[in-house]
Formats: C-alpha cells, sequence, structure tokens
C-alpha cells in the first residue's frame, strides 16, 4: 500500500512512524513544505526569549533522521498544490518551482492552521510578524537580535500572544497586549481571565481590552498601532497574534466537505468525504463530546492522538476518535492558568443549564513552605452533578489538578468523582483535603441546596439598598475595605448578634474566599433565615472581577515623547523608595508564605506593633492580594509603604 502524508509536523509525523510500527511493507511518503519536520512549535516563543538556548532543540527529528529510522520517504520543501481524486494522484512543487505527480492509494491530509493576517493598511510595515513555524521565528529572533526592542506589541492576547508578551518582557521590553474581547484568553471565564489581568498588571505589562486595531503607520524607525477609536501606541515590534484557522486550501480545491465550523469535514474514523483521503489535526473540525456539535481545536495533544488512530484506520482499522474536549495549559509570567471542557460562557451560548463554584484553596498543605494560592473553577450540571469544565488559575501544582478535571470529564465523569478521587497525600504536594477534592464538596453543596451561591456579577449589578450585606470577616481585615453599605459582624460572633440582621430583606454573606461565608450561610439558615445567599469564590473573586484595568505611566503613545527624546518614567511595578527616619533602619523579615488574607496582613500588624519609629518590616507573602492590602493598611494608620516586589508567586513588600 503507498500511503501520502501532507504535512510532517506534529500529527503528520506521528502517523508516519505509527504506520511504520505496524507495518513493514507500506510505502509511506511524507511531504512537507517547509525545511523542518516534527519541530515543538510551543517552544518557538521561549526560544525567541532566550529560555531555550539552543535553536537545536526545538527539533524532536530531522527529516534525515527520521527517514532512515522509520524507512519514510521524507520530502521537505516539497508542497502539495493540487489533489486529483478522480485518478487519486497529488501535484507537488518543488523549491525550484518545478512540479511533479505522485500517486496513491490512501491519503492523509494534516495541513494544519494558519496565522490569521487581516489586510489592515501598514499591515506589511517592517517589524510586524506572526509566530507560527520555525521560518517565522527565525526572522523573528534575527529582528530582535539586531534590534534590541524597548516597547513590544501584541495583538491578541490568546495563549501565543501571552507567551509572547512574556518572553518580549524578558528580553526588556515594554510589552502592551491589544486584545479586541473584555479579556486574555478566551477558553477561560472573564473572572478567571481577572486574576491573570492583575498578574500582567503586576508585571508592568499594559492592557488594552476592547480594543480594535485600524491600521500600522512606519513612524521612523518604529511602527504606530492605530486603534479604531483614534488612540495610537508606539512599538519597535508588533507580534500579530490573532488567531489561526484551518488550512483548508486543498481539501476545499478537492471538493472535499468543509464542516460549519469552517474546518475539513471528519467521520469518527478521521476519514474524510472521500473513503481514501483521512485528515487530522489543526486542518479538521469535530464533534465536542459534551455540546455534539462540531468545533475547531488547535491543540497538539489530540493531533498526536489522532495521529496514531488514522494510522491504524489507514492500514485498515476501524478505530474511532472520541473527541477532544480542549485541555490546555500556558505559563504566564510567574503564573499557570489552565482548562479543560467548557467555561460559562461556552455552557451558555449552547443552551446548556449549569452551575458553579470557585474555590481558592492553596496549592500544598499551608503551614509547609511554599504553598501558593490557587483558584479552581468548575461548571457542572446542577440536577445531575455532571462535569462541564474546569479552569485552574495558580503557581504550582496546576497541571495535575487540571489533568485530574480533564480525566473526569473525558468519561463522562460527575463532581461526585472529584471528591472520590483518591489523591497521593504528603504536606510538600497537597493537603489532606485535596483543592480537586474541596471543588466536587463546595459543588455538591450547591446541588443539594446546602448553600445558594451568588455571584459576582450578580453582586455587582443588584440595588445595594435591597438587600444586607454581611461581611464575616475579622475588624481588621474589614477596615482594609469592603462592599458598599456592607455591615461588619465577624462569622465568630454571629451567633450573638443574630438581632443585628434583618429578617424583611435577602442576606448576602461573604468573606475572603468564600469559606467563612458559607460557614455563617450554614448558621443563618438553621435559625431560620430564608433569603440567604454565599458570594462564590468570595472578595477575592469579586475584586479581580471588578477591578479596572489601569495603564502604566512610562507607556508612550504618539501624543508623549519617544525613549530618545526624553528621560523614561520610572517603572509603576514598585514604589519608589521613601527615606526614613533613622539613617540605618533597622529591618526585621517575616515570612508569611501559605497564609491566606488576612493572615499576612495581621501578621505584619503584629510585628509593626513591635518595632519603633525607623524601623521597617519587610513580609513576604504568597496571597495575591497582599501588596494591595498592605498598602491600605499603612494609608490607614500612617506608616510608610516603601516598596513592594513580585516574583515566582512571592509579594515582598
Amino acid at each position: 500500500m503507498k500511503i501520502i502524508i501532507i504535512g510532517g509536523v506534529a500529527g503528520g509525523a506521528t502517523t508516519a512512524a505509527r504506520i511504520r510500527r505496524s507495518d513493514e511493507t507500506a510505502e509511506i511518503i511524507l511531504l512537507e513544505k517547509g525545511k523542518y519536520i516534527s519541530y515543538a512549535n510551543c517552544g518557538l516563543p521561549y526560544y525567541i526569549g532566550d529560555v531555550i538556548e539552543e535553536r537545536e532543540k526545538l527539533f524532536v527529528q530531522t527529516p534525515e533522521a527520521f527517514g532512515v529510522r522509520f524507512r519514510v520517504d521524507v520530502r521537505t520543501e516539497n508542497e502539495v498544490i493540487f489533489i486529483d481524486r478522480k485518478k487519486k494522484t497529488v501535484t507537488v512543487r518543488l523549491k525550484s518551482e518545478d512540479t511533479y505527480e505522485e500517486s496513491y492509494d490512501k491519503l492523509l491530509i494534516s495541513t494544519g492552521a494558519s496565522p490569521v493576517r487581516p489586510p489592515l493598511p501598514g499591515i506589511d510595515s517592517t517589524g510586524i510578524f506572526t509566530l507560527r513555524n520555525v521560518a517565522d521565528t527565525d526572522r523573528i529572533k534575527a529582528y530582535v537580535n539586531n534590534r534590541p526592542p524597548r516597547r513590544a506589541v501584541v495583538i491578541g492576547a490568546g495563549f501565543i500572544g501571552l507567551e509572547m508578551a512574556e518572553n518580549l518582557h524578558a528580553l526588556g521590553a515594554q510589552v502592551s497586549i491589544v486584545e479586541m474581547g473584555n479579556q486574555v484568553m478566551a477558553p477561560i471565564d472573564f473572572s478567571m481571565a481577572a486574576l491573570v489581568h492583575q498578574h500582567l498588571m503586576e508585571k508592568g505589562v499594559n492592557l488594552y481590552l476592547e480594543q480594535a486595531v485600524a491600521s500600522f503607520e512606519q513612524a521612523g524607525k518604529e511602527v504606530k498601532v492605530v486603534f479604531k477609536n483614534g488612540q495610537s501606541i508606539l512599538a519597535d515590534i508588533v507580534i500579530l497574534s490573532i488567531g489561526v484557522r484551518p488550512e483548508t486550501t486543498l481539501a476545499r480545491a478537492a471538493e472535499l466537505t468543509i464542516g460549519e465550523a469552517g474546518g475539513i469535514a471528519v467521520n469518527d474514523y478521521l476519514q474524510t468525504s472521500d473513503e481514501s483521503i483521512y485528515a487530522i489535526g489543526d486542518a479538521i473540525e469535530f464533534r465536542h463530546p459534551i455540546t455534539g456539535k462540531p468545533w475547531l481545536n488547535y491543540l497538539a495533544g489530540p493531533a498526536n492522538r489522532q495521529g496514531r488512530i488514522v494510522a491504524d484506520n489507514l492500514l485498515g482499522a476501524q478505530i474511532p476518535y472520541e473527541g477532544a474536549i480542549g485541555t490546555s495549559i500556558a505559563k504566564v509570567f510567574d503564573m499557570t492558568v489552565a482548562s479543560t471542557g467548557l467555561p460559562g460562557k461556552r455552557l451558555k451560548q449552547a443552551g446548556i443549564v449549569y452551575a458553579s463554584s470557585t474555590t481558592h484553596p492553596a496549592s500544598h498543605a499551608g503551614y509547609y513552605p511554599d504553598a501558593m494560592p490557587m483558584s479552581i473553577k468548575i461548571t457542572f450540571d446542577p440536577q445531575t452533578g455532571k462535569l462541564y469544565g474546569g479552569q485552574i488559575v495558580g503557581y504550582d501544582g496546576v497541571d495535575k489538578r487540571i489533568d485530574e478535571l480533564s480525566l473526569v470529564i473525558k468519561h463522562e465523569g460527575t463532581i461526585y468523582d472529584l471528591m472520590k478521587v483518591e489523591q497521593a497525600y504528603a504536606p510538600p504536594f497537597s493537603s489532606a483535603k485535596d483543592p480537586v477534592a474541596i471543588a466536587g464538596y463546595v459543588a455538591e453543596n450547591i446541588i443539594l441546596g446546602r448553600v445558594k451561591p451568588v455571584y459576582w456579577r450578580d453582586l455587582r449589578d443588584i440595588e445595594l439598598k435591597d438587600v444586607f450585606l454581611l461581611d464575616v470577616r475579622t475588624p481588621d481585615e474589614f477596615a482594609l475595605g469592603s462592599l458598599p453599605g456592607a455591615v461588619n459582624i465577624p462569622l465568630d460572633e454571629i451567633r450573638d448578634r443574630i438581632a443585628e440582621l434583618p429578617s424583611n430583606k435577602p442576606i448576602y454573606t461573604f468573606c475572603a474566599v468564600g469559606l467563612r461565608g458559607y460557614l455563617a450561610y450554614r448558621i443563618l439558615i438553621q435559625h431560620g433565615f430564608k433569603e440567604v445567599y454565599n458570594l462564590s469564590g468570595g472578595l477575592k473573586t469579586y475584586r479581580a472581577a471588578t477591578a479596572p484595568i489601569i495603564l502604566h505611566e512610562n507607556e508612550e503613545t504618539d501624543d508623549t515623547p519617544s525613549a530618545q527624546d526624553s528621560p523614561a518614567k520610572p517603572s509603576m511595578t514598585a514604589e519608589a523608595p521613601q527615606t526614613t527616619t533613622a539613617a540605618n533602619p533597622k529591618t526585621i523579615r517575616v515570612d508569611a508564605c501559605g497564609l491566606q488574607c488576612p493572615g499576612p496582613v495581621l501578621k505584619m500588624k503584629k510585628t509593626m506593633d513591635t518595632l519603633v519609629p525607623g524601623e521597617r518590616v519587610e513580609i513576604v507573602a504568597t496571597d495575591p492580594g497582599f501588596s494591595r492590602d498592605a498598602a491600605a493598611w499603612c494609608n490607614s494608620t500612617g506608616n510608610k509603604f516603601i516598596s513592594k516586589d513580585s516574583t515566582g508567586g512571592k509579594s515582598v513588600v
């Protein structure tokens, strides 16, 4: 049997290797229009940012070595330009522009996707790039090496866009991200993306959300990025990360069926509308296991899975592909952001009724060093508990938890399965109640009516005069700020102060992350109160989701002098140092890592109470809101907030 594979990255190379492992007699021809096969697409941004220093490490296999090991006829720089289904041939164009024909018995299309490059005025200006393959990477790498960027603009806030933002920042550039949507990272819900917004602003990145680019203009050696609202910013380099679309040019010309989502339509066996032609990877669409509707899934894991299945099917097997739920993960500066299944917004679009819960556990036991905060949101059927999706934002242990959620979703499991997962436990790795189990427990409470959640968006939009907002945090926490009109009755005092609560208004309980609010809810319900709700995810979720986007002052637009003409303004990632009354101030260092709010602030306050004027305290904490709370506490008490810094998920104040 003669099998031709079009496309040699990820799925194509996997298919060729699998065929050979199963059949020594098959004739396999791998046609790739580029110079390379089987390279690490996902590693390209990190090579640009010098995290991966050796270019050769990007290549899993060279064409020569792959060809010898698997006895595959690998032909790079051979571009298939036409498929003749009747003759069962492909027309191939060489680098020299010469063409030739090659016949096949079975054909696999693994052409991937191509980056979106809209026809905007000035888009061909010097310094504007897309990143999809090794050739793109080499062009960007050469450009930044010759002209180290001071200002970079990334258009599009998906995975590649955020990874490029981080790596350009690592090269010393002031980075701005421009995104048409109201959030970064479309696969997650807004409330979870808001946590990423906070982190990006903390790192000095400027976010221009809900902004569309109208045009580009060459401004000397720089590029002016002009928005549709007339605003503009300058850049030394622009990365277009607007998105990708399935590469279906060959399939369309061959009159293969294209599906409603725009990808090549395939059946359960990854076979196209032509029984001799199969397709896999970014070029295809396949039904989502939850919605049943076709969707486009641009991920390497599913492409390799499809390659393994289609190799057997090309050889005569009938192995069905189960579909992908879109499990993904990304490093965003110090944060890890992961998603699987469907977020709330996608479920809403699909007309699927769902409930959700948000929890904020630590990555491992809080008393063991370096416990890091983590936020988990799951979506599920409010009746059966069937798990629809999961999103996690954190610093450590995110990857293993998202994989647990993914496995339950793919096996059509429920939130009860999350409660039954038997995780390995030791203090350096988890808590006795693992974050995944906690997510399941909270979801069970919602399903069984043990708590009625109110979500941040609902609370934001209600008339405050119509409800009673009950802040059950400590007085010290309350003093640092609360919701407008909230009344503070600490959790431990509620039973003794029941008479202070109204019986004619809905009561909304809230705390820092939701746990104490839930405990208050249980107390009130059992004391006869009927309309009680608890804020899901607590103030941590609410504040992140409602916080404004703040641009950093050293961002230059076309209305400000360039860095060459005027001194750079100071970075706003840390406060400028303030003088104290002591010439050589004594500094007390305190470790508050692993403590949830208000732990770090209370520990800081306790230490400050022991100091004399002029002395300082330096406190390290992993609670993401600590820097904000510490600054607010200093402002309210007359102490001086000297500086703040953040790295690796730790704040040093």
